[in-house]
């Protein structure tokens, strides 16, 4: 199964759906989207995001309840609870983590023995980040951008959405303390009109050459 349009045209196509048609996402689409975009990268490959695909409509009145009653939580056939898990950090999860490494090849013991030392040392002294879950939620939204892209290229859009209160959609979610819920996203084929589009700085405003605020030369 192939995407219907290229990255590039993905990238540039993509836009935030507000309104979505009944129209079902096929089962073997979905489940590419989702596989494809777990392929995001992750710090130590730790793979702190957790998805709960939400289908059913009593499931997504539900949801929507906790999100201001906006209504693509409930036109959209398929909405994406996103979640990043702070219980990678413990021993058990990152030997998981290693054992998975190992049998693709891609770590040896020197390398695992390095995991199992560096990474309780990197959230204990928390260099660039201030709690754990800011850390999680970076991961989580690398994912969620691979999704959207994903998406896209199979023609199937998407509306990332941080307008939730996340101790409901937890409690009606049976999702553990533990776990933070970083956004919703829909999923589903944009009702007509699409969102216009609206528009990028140019390269020069936000790019910046070696140091902050000097001009970046082409």
């Amino acid at each position: 199964m192939k995407p219907s349009i290229g990255v590039k045209e993905a990238i540039e196509q993509r836009r935030a759906a507000r309104a979505f048609r009944p129209d079902v996402i096929p089962q073997v689409i979905l489940e590419e989207i989702l596989r494809l975009g777990l392929y995001a990268p992750s710090g130590f490959n730790l793979q702190p995001w957790r998805f709960i695909v939400v289908r059913d409509r009593e499931n997504k009145e539900k949801l929507k309840a906790c999100a201001f009653n906006q209504r693509q939580v409930t036109e959209a056939p398929v909405v994406l609870i996103c979640c990043g898990d702070r219980r990678v950090l413990d021993p058990d999860y990152i030997e998981s983590v290693i054992s998975l490494g190992m049998k693709t090849g891609a770590i040896a013991d020197p390398l695992a023995e390095y995991m199992r030392s560096a990474i309780p040392k990197i959230f204990e002294n928390k260099p660039s980040f201030e709690n754990i879950e800011a850390w999680t939620n970076r991961q989580t939204m690398l994912a969620v951008a691979h999704l959207m892209i994903v998406a896209k290229s199979y023609g199937v859009d998407s509306c990332p959405m941080e307008g939730f209160i996340a101790s409901e959609v937890k409690a009606a979610f049976n999702i553990p303390e533990e776990v933070d819920v970083c956004c919703l996203l829909p999923l589903g084929y944009a009702a007509e009109p699409m969102k216009p589009y609206g528009g990028r700085f140019e390269t020069n405003q936000v790019v910046y050459s070696e140091t902050f605020g000097q001009p970046f030369h082409r």
